[in-house]
């Protein structure tokens, strides 16, 4: 990562600094030429003005003179000298720099003091704003490169944090308060290792669910074994107790195939059929009203006659049985589980209402989780899988399966089944 950073630096910096260079040699060749003349120039009038002023006014008036100049800032200094008597000015030599003249008598010498400036001397003052832009450019292109590279150091470190399966690893806060898309890419990153984290920890509760279910029957089985070969004149009766425990382990393992084909994404696992909805859910509620008069339960239906839909037959019916027959489980006694429905738009809304204790506010969503089981419920029946194959089958045809407590209390679940994929109505 430090290559990235330097290769970040560099070609940054060197952008800048291309860019100051150019402006610099542009700035030599267009401009030190015609400032140079314009100063030689102000240098030659100030001296041939001095010369006649001298040779006008006399010496005093020439020193007046250069004294003024020097007040208004002028860098132009001129020194006056006395050679001697007037002879002396045709032996003087004479140059761009120095005049000799006669006044009064004498002669004199005029010569603007210092040397020609160099080429360099000239330049070098010109140089150090130059200079420290480049030192400027070198140090936002650092800034830059710390600001963009460091980021992706995180984001780098999170990545091989996840590939190592360290899930809770969390880059965000490392960042800091920056507000940009690398920013918005470590959160995301955060929000995948923190999915990724609860779907591990799930998965690692369902195998242990799974095997603890598993385990119940297979226990009962080898208990009624050894009961066999004590007493083989019981085999009759361990016999049908080993047929119950097998239906419940082929029961229990075809919950879990399901489930598991439900929770595939990808290519659907299921066909689907065109059929009436409604004659599936008026079977049902026969079915559970007969099994319902044990406990005085009544199971109504009040709704559509007819609902046409694509789905598949097998998954709706135990998707919608399982609710009735939960609700028929955990309702009062005498009291009725009322299934309802309505059509809205090309979509099927079926409720199924009971006059139970109801479900704790925290656990509405839990109960749709695998291997979940009410709090507030009385019996250890079932499995905890019911619920979770009715939310996967909805979420495959592309409905919904809720539930909340009703306002008088028990449990009121919702699901929602479209026509077909699409809400495309098959009529």
């Amino acid at each position: 990562m430090h290559r990235l950073f330097w290769k970040f630096f560099i070609v940054v910096w060197l952008a800048m600094a291309g860019s100051i260079a150019l402006l610099f040699a542009i700035s030599l060749l267009f401009q030190s030429p015609f400032e140079e003349e314009v100063a030689q120039r102000e240098q030659a009038l100030a001296l041939d003005t001095a010369v006649q002023l001298l040779q006008a006014n006399g010496a005093s008036a020439a020193t007046e003179m250069i004294a003024a100049m020097r007040r208004t800032g002028r860098d132009i200094a001129i020194r006056i000298t006395l050679l001697g008597p007037a002879i002396d000015c045709a032996l003087s030599d004479a140059n761009e720099r120095a005049r000799s003249t006669v006044s009064d008598g004498n002669c004199y010498r005029m010569q603007i003091d210092g040397s020609v400036r160099s080429m360099i001397s000239r330049t070098w003052p010109r140089t150090v704003p130059w200079l420290a832009a480049l030192i400027a450019a070198a140090a936002a292109a650092y800034w830059l490169a710390r600001y963009y590279i460091t980021p992706v150091e995180q984001l780098r470190y999170g990545l091989r944090s996840l590939a190592k399966g360290q899930l809770d690893v969390r880059i965000a806060h490392t960042i800091g308060s920056k507000r940009d898309e690398i920013t918005s890419l470590a959160h995301d990153l955060d929000i995948t290792a923190t999915r990724l984290q609860e779907l591990h920890i799930r998965q690692q509760q369902l195998f242990h669910d799974i095997s603890h279910e598993l385990r119940s029957p297979l226990s009962r089985l080898q208990a009624a074994i050894g009961i066999l070969q004590q007493n083989p004149a019981r085999v009759t009766a361990m016999i049908e107790r080993m047929e119950r425990e097998v239906e419940r382990l082929d029961k229990l393992v075809g919950e879990i195939l399901t489930l598991a084909r439900l929770s595939e994404r990808g290519t659907p696992r299921f066909e689907r059929q065109t059929l009436d909805v409604i004659d599936l859910v008026r079977e049902i509620v026969e079915d559970a009203g007969f099994e319902g008069h044990a406990r005085h339960t009544k199971v109504d239906y009040l709704g559509v006659d007819s609902f046409v839909a694509s789905v598949n037959g097998d998954l709706i019916y135990r998707a919608l049985e399982n609710v009735i027959r939960n609700a028929i489980t955990h309702t009062a006694e005498g009291t009725t589980v009322l299934v309802t429905s309505k059509v809205e738009g090309h979509t099927l809304l079926l409720t199924i209402e009971d006059d139970g204790n109801g479900v704790p506010e925290p656990e509405l969503e839990a109960i749709f989780q695998p291997f979940s089981q009410r709090s507030t419920a009385s019996t250890g029946a079932g499995y905890g899988l019911g619920l979770a194959i009715t939310r996967r089958a909805a979420e495959w045809h592309g409905g919904v399966a809720t539930a909340k407590n009703r306002t008088s209390g028990g449990l009121r679940v919702e699901i929602t089944i479209p026509a077909q994929i699409g809400n495309t109505s098959l009529s």
